[in-house]
């Protein structure tokens, strides 16, 4: 099922927990289609350059498998950990940052991925997450 024109619902509930159920309700797979046209959106200001989804939609079981918090955005639906190939982490958050998008967080985490949410009130917040902990990301 097409989220949007460049992202399926199979692709934004994919995960290697297999043995765990990961079916989003119709108020998840809303909040998806969300995340996916804010996803399309950074594409779009990317020059249309591959987004590689590594996790979005969480069921309670796969999150508390990989050693979640309940709070995660991706609980909900609401939330990605992405890869733009050819980007680093660095790069994709200023990109996000400069495109003036209506982001909740962005988070580069252990400078592997880029964890992107949305929300009802966007924070506009840019975060870093590593071995060092949690800070602010400054441009």
């Amino acid at each position: 099922m097409n989220l949007s024109e460049h992202f399926t619902l199979e692709e934004m509930t994919a995960t290697s927990h297999r043995q765990f159920d990961n079916t989003p309700n119709d108020t998840e797979i809303g909040n998806l289609v969300l995340l996916a046209e804010l996803l399309e959106k950074v594409k779009a200001f990317l020059n249309g350059k591959p987004i590689m989804v590594n996790s979005a939609f969480r069921s309670k079981a796969v999150n508390d498998s990989v050693g979640s918090k309940d709070t995660s955005q991706h609980r909900t639906g609401c939330a990605a950990d992405i890869r733009v190939p050819g980007m680093t982490p660095d790069q994709v958050v200023r990109a996000i940052i400069a495109a003036g998008l209506p982001y909740d967080q962005l988070i580069r985490e252990f400078d592997a991925w880029t964890h992107i949410s949305i929300a009802d009130k966007p924070r506009r917040q840019a975060l870093i997450i590593d071995r060092a902990g949690t800070r602010a990301f400054n441009l």
